[in-house]
């Protein structure tokens, strides 16, 4: 299966947030979406890092709660891995798991399309494993 049929099935809307605006911010963009991570971002199409609830837990325990104030630049993961919507999920399993990567963004032509979790790669797994068991069952009562 390929990335983008995960994207075409649950949309590639992308919630982003700007390097200069402040943790606190970013934490109401991640409660209002009810999402784990967002993608920095000046435009909404091009990438300038990433900030997960685990940055900021980590930020806090780090620096105290003074980093609620600060730009979201200050904590955020500037090299991003991406993927793009040709690329296998297998492979982005792969990737997830080796590297401890719960959100990948989805780029195409260096403009940000999607962004894809681990519950979404998760989701397509089980997908999968229900259409070919409903195949063999089918075979099975023939």
């Amino acid at each position: 299966m390929l990335i983008g049929t995960i994207l075409r099935g649950k949309g590639s809307d992308v919630t982003t947030v700007a390097p200069e605006s402040s943790v606190r911010e970013l934490l109401a963009q991640l409660a209002e979406h009810n999402i784990g991570a967002v993608v920095v971002s000046s435009d909404g199409a091009t990438i300038a890092g990433i900030v997960s609830e685990r940055d900021v837990v980590r930020r806090l325990h780090d620096r105290g709660a003074a980093i609620l104030d600060e730009p979201v630049s200050t904590i955020m993961t500037v090299e991003v891995r991406t993927v793009t919507p040709r690329d296998n999920v297998e492979e982005l399993r792969k990737i997830m798991t080796t590297h401890r990567v719960r959100h990948m963004p989805v780029v195409e032509e260096s403009r940000l399309v999607g962004i894809v979790s681990i519950g979404d790669v998760v989701k397509s797994a089980i997908e999968e494993l229900e259409t070919e068991k409903a195949s063999l069952v089918d075979y099975l009562h023939r």
